[in-house]
């Protein structure tokens, strides 16, 4: 959703610092490399210790980062391996916060928070698995009520917020991010199922 609606107004922030990091010498794979391994780390370290609202404005850093590397990639001219090394970076990111606010909701014994949390880390990494399968096999499956940029947005505010003094907030959050989860790999299946009735 916020793809549709907010790509060209992030595109015009993302873009000239995309083509000055080129300018000196930085490549798209290595920016995507660094905010992958920086959001990783962050949110490995610092949640499952409960430092949360550090270790969610670490991982937004890092993972804004990914915005930086798409246009640097569109100034420079994609590759098919940086595509590929893109989206199995945004994999292991996506795997790791949600891992990360697993553990933390399981060691501080909320059972029920860290169920919504792993129905998130699964169905997140099932949403992008059906677009590719999807893809590859010549069908259509964009869309959806939790993409990526929603997954992120919802996870880290709530989870950052509570960090801030703000009780159950994270758990309120997964639990509705688990929800939207489950309906985008509904969503985004009817999607494939009509694409291949198109193509029939």
């Amino acid at each position: 959703m916020l793809n549709i609606f907010a790509r060209a107004s992030v595109s015009r922030v993302t873009d000239p610092i995309g083509a000055w990091l080129l300018a000196r010498g930085l490549t798209p794979n290595a920016v995507t490399v660094v905010g992958t391994a920086g959001a990783v780390a962050s949110a490995l370290w610092f949640i499952p210790r409960g430092q949360l609202f550090l270790g969610c404005a670490l991982v937004t850093f890092f993972v804004l980062l990914d915005l930086i590397d798409g246009a640097m990639a569109r100034a420079q001219g994609p590759t098919k391996f940086g595509a590929v090394l893109d989206a199995t970076c945004d994999r292991i990111a996506d795997g790791a916060l949600f891992a990360a606010l697993t553990w933390y909701a399981f060691d501080t014994g909320n059972r029920w928070t860290a169920a919504a949390g792993f129905i998130c880390l699964v169905a997140s990494q099932v949403i992008s698995y059906v677009k590719a399968r999807a893809e590859a096999s010549g069908l259509s499956a964009d869309g959806g009520l939790a993409e990526r940029a929603e997954r992120f947005i919802v996870a880290l505010v709530g989870a950052g917020v509570q960090g801030l003094g703000v009780p159950h907030l994270m758990a309120i959050s997964l639990w509705l991010l688990a929800v939207m989860t489950v309906a985008t790999v509904l969503q985004r299946i009817l999607a494939v199922a009509k694409s291949a009735r198109e193509a029939a």
